[in-house]
């Protein structure tokens, strides 16, 4: 049987895979009886394919991909998914975060596939353990870095602390001059100011704080290298 390519993009449609009850899985384009290192063998060569059960008709790609995974997995030299990774993806099951995490993971590995290439070349000189090291610093503290951003702009007042307020406003001056300070009383402490100049919550400042002394242990940790 000869596959079909689509007319607009030219890729070629999915390869049609049937499940018989006898668990045996039936190429319907080549009319061969396949096994699930040759299904893994047409997903390494970008081949999509979907698994139906022959006799209900049932869509079973998703159950016959991770069986894949699981014999991947299951060999010496292999392994891809560290157990700390496979019990936090454990935790995600019945969460409220459940839904959120194929997108999130799809999105990740999309990234990875584009960046690749470079990744390829960036640690194509990383022989020694020092050179490693200075690559995962650098990738760490562009991790730390976006995180930072991402909390900025999730702060639910902005900069100002006003829903709305534009970066640059701040609020209005008193026409009063400002109360002095008793001299037998120590005046308050200002919260910790932002990149901005401006006060930030003490949630901020604390997720500040822990950041920087992530970034400390990494620094740290170089110089051991060293």
């Amino acid at each position: 049987m000869l596959s079909k390519s689509d007319p607009a993009t030219g890729k070629k449609e999915p390869v049609v895979i049937k499940k018989y009850a006898n668990r045996r899985l039936y190429n319907t384009e080549t009319s061969t009886y396949v096994t699930l290192e040759d299904l893994a063998q047409m997903v390494r060569s970008e081949r999509d394919f979907v698994v139906f059960d022959a006799r209900t008709g049932d869509d079973l790609t998703h159950s016959v991909l991770t069986q894949i995974i699981v014999e991947q997995e299951s060999r010496a030299g292999q392994t891809l998914l560290p157990v700390p990774f496979l019990r936090q993806l454990i935790r995600f099951y019945g969460g409220a975060m459940e839904r959120m995490v194929p997108s999130y993971l799809q999105v990740s590995l999309e990234t990875l596939t584009r960046e690749q290439d470079r990744f390829r070349k960036q640690f194509a000189n990383a022989f020694t353990p020092q050179g490693a090291l200075e690559a995962y610093q650098e990738q760490a503290r562009k991790n730390l870095q976006l995180f930072e951003q991402a909390m900025a702009m999730f702060s639910p007042f902005g900069a100002t602390g006003k829903p709305g307020a534009k970066p640059e406003e701040g609020p209005a001056k008193s026409e009063s001059p400002e109360p002095s300070v008793p001299r037998d009383k120590p005046a308050a402490a200002k919260p910790a100011a932002g990149p901005d100049g401006q006060p930030e919550s003490d949630e901020l400042a604390a997720m500040r704080n822990e950041l920087a002394a992530m970034q400390a242990r990494i620094e740290k940790l170089a110089k051991t290298k060293t």
